[in-house]
């Protein structure tokens, strides 16, 4: 999950009047400010965005390595929902969309996640609400102080939306962590040689780390 802060600025809708003696161009140029970003807006963009704050910040595209872990583990929840008949298991790139948080945020895009909401009357469309387990796989350049704040911003508007539990998953040091809503700064943390679990929304659901990065 690397966070790339590109912010798309909105350009005038169709119907949208310019002001007196200016042409679209010259309007462009000039508007630093202009309309909040919605899910509407967020709808357009191609490739992986999330909407914060009225505005949509992209995602990079994620490394080997990151991609392979991320889609492992949503092929064992995936494998997990098919055989409990509970929830569903989704991949890297889906939408959700929850009511503005305090951040500004409006929507989420986890690495992998288990989903027992409701599913969207439109199938075409966001989920509406929070994933129930999001997995969030670092990529290449979340490391630093500054990626660990960031990540932590992130894990709270996550419990503010109504996750229970978070994973960070590191590909490089082969951790993952666990992040539970009620006690948020102290993760567990599961390493080679053991099983990780998001108990107690995914019950009975263990995922070997030898396994996570294989």
């Amino acid at each position: 999950m690397e966070i790339r802060p590109l912010v798309e600025s909105i350009p005038l809708r169709s119907g949208d009047s310019l002001p007196k003696g200016r042409n679209r161009q010259e309007f462009r140029m000039s508007s630093v400010t202009q309309v909040p970003a919605t899910l509407d807006d967020l709808y357009r963009v191609k490739g992986k965005a999330e909407l914060i704050n009225g505005r949509i910040v992209r995602s990079m595209p994620t490394g080997f390595r990151p991609g392979r872990v991320g889609a492992g583990i949503f092929r064992s929840l995936d494998d997990y929902a098919e055989a409990t008949g509970r929830g569903v298991a989704l991949p890297d790139n889906v939408g959700f969309a929850v009511p503005e948080l305090s951040s500004g945020r409006q929507s989420f895009s986890p690495d992998a996640t288990y989903y027992l909401g409701p599913l969207p009357s439109n199938p075409m469309r966001y989920l509406d609400g929070p994933p129930t387990f999001a997995v969030e796989v670092r990529s290449e350049n979340d490391y630093g102080d500054a990626a660990d704040a960031e990540m932590a911003a992130k894990r709270a508007d996550y419990f503010e939306a109504g996750t229970a539990v978070v994973w960070d998953v590191d590909p490089i040091h082969e951790i993952v962590r666990k992040y539970p809503k009620d006690s948020p700064d102290r993760p567990a943390v599961f390493v080679r040689g053991q099983a990780a679990d998001a108990e107690p929304v995914v019950p009975d659901w263990r995922m070997a780390v030898d396994q996570i990065f294989a």
